[in-house]
C-alpha cells in the first residue's frame, strides 16, 4: 500500500513538471516565433472564431489570440521567475542568519515578516506600484520584495530545527566558520522545503502577475501579457468569447502545473 501511495505522489509531480514544461515550452518559442505578429492589426479579420487559420480566434482588432498568447506568456513567466529570484536570494539569506544567531535581531525581521504576511500580496504589491509607477520591472521588483518573507520564515525554521543536529555540532567543534556551517552544512539540507516554497510562489507570482497586468500595471500595450489580455476580453465576453477563454486557461493550466509540482515535493517529505 505504501509503495502504491508514494507512486501516485510520484505521479502528481510528473504531470506537474510535465504541464509546466509544455507552458514554459510555448513561451520560450513565442518571444522568438509566433504565427502571426503580435502586434499587427487586421480589419477584416476582426473577432474571428477558432478555425485551422486562427485556432484561437482573433480579438478586436484582428490580432491572432494563439500568437498573443504565446508571447504573452513569456512575460508571465518572465515576472514569476524574477519575483521568485529575488524573494528567494534576500528570503534564503535573512531565513539563514537570523534562524541561526538569534538576538533581537531574528525577534525584530521576524515580526516585520508576520507584518507582511499577514496583508495580501497584490494589495501591497499595488502600494510599492503605486510609489514606482507601472512597468515590468517594477512589478517583478515590487513582488520580489512581497516574496521575502515567505522564503525567510522557511528557512529560518529549517535552520533552528538542523544547528543542533549532531553534524553541525561536529562542525563547531572542528573550528568551522559559522557561515561556512550555515551555507555549507545546513542550507544543503533545506532544499527540498526551498524547492515546496518555490513553486507556491511560482504559483502565486502568475496570479499575482495576471492580477496586475488585469489592471494595466504591468506590461504596456501593444505588446501581450495574460492578464492584459483578460481585461481587454471582458467587453467581448459574448461576442467573443474565445478571447478570454484562451489566455484565462492558459493562466489556469500554469497554475495547476505550480500546484501539482508543490503538493508533489511536499509529500516527498513525508
Amino acid at each position: 500500500m505504501k509503495i502504491r501511495i508514494k507512486q501516485k505522489r510520484n505521479m502528481q509531480l510528473i504531470i506537474g513538471i510535465v504541464i509546466t514544461l509544455f507552458f514554459l515550452l510555448m513561451a520560450v518559442i513565442g518571444q522568438f516565433w509566433t504565427p502571426y505578429s503580435v502586434t499587427e492589426m487586421n480589419s477584416a479579420a476582426v473577432n474571428l472564431g477558432p478555425s485551422l487559420l486562427h485556432p484561437m480566434g482573433t480579438d478586436n482588432f484582428g490580432r491572432d489570440v494563439l500568437s498573443r498568447v504565446m508571447n504573452g506568456s513569456g512575460m508571465t513567466f518572465l515576472v514569476a521567475f524574477g519575483t521568485v529570484a529575488i524573494g528567494a536570494a534576500v528570503g534564503i539569506v535573512i531565513g539563514a542568519l537570523t534562524g541561526y544567531f538569534g538576538g533581537l535581531l531574528d525577534e525584530i525581521v521576524m515580526r516585520i515578516n508576520v507584518m507582511l504576511l499577514s496583508f495580501p500580496s497584490v494589495l501591497l504589491a499595488l502600494i510599492f506600484i503605486s510609489f514606482l509607477g507601472p512597468g515590468t520591472e517594477n512589478v517583478i521588483l515590487a513582488l520580489g520584495i512581497l516574496f521575502i518573507p515567505s522564503f525567510a520564515r522557511i528557512v529560518r525554521s529549517e535552520v533552528i530545527r538542523c544547528k543542533e543536529l549532531d553534524f553541525v555540532k561536529s562542525a563547531r567543534i572542528m573550528g568551522v566558520s559559522s557561515f561556512r556551517i550555515i551555507f555549507a552544512h545546513i542550507l544543503p539540507n533545506t532544499v527540498v522545503s526551498l524547492l515546496t516554497t518555490a513553486a507556491i510562489a511560482f504559483n502565486n507570482a502568475v496570479l499575482a502577475e495576471a492580477s496586475m497586468s488585469y489592471l494595466g500595471l504591468g506590461l504596456q500595450p501593444p505588446m501581450p501579457s495574460l492578464g492584459r489580455m483578460l481585461s481587454e476580453a471582458q467587453s467581448y465576453l459574448f461576442n467573443a468569447p474565445w478571447y478570454a477563454l484562451s489566455p484565462g486557461i492558459v493562466i489556469i493550466f500554469i497554475i495547476l502545473g505550480f500546484s501539482m509540482i508543490s503538493e508533489g515535493l511536499r509529500a516527498e517529505q513525508h
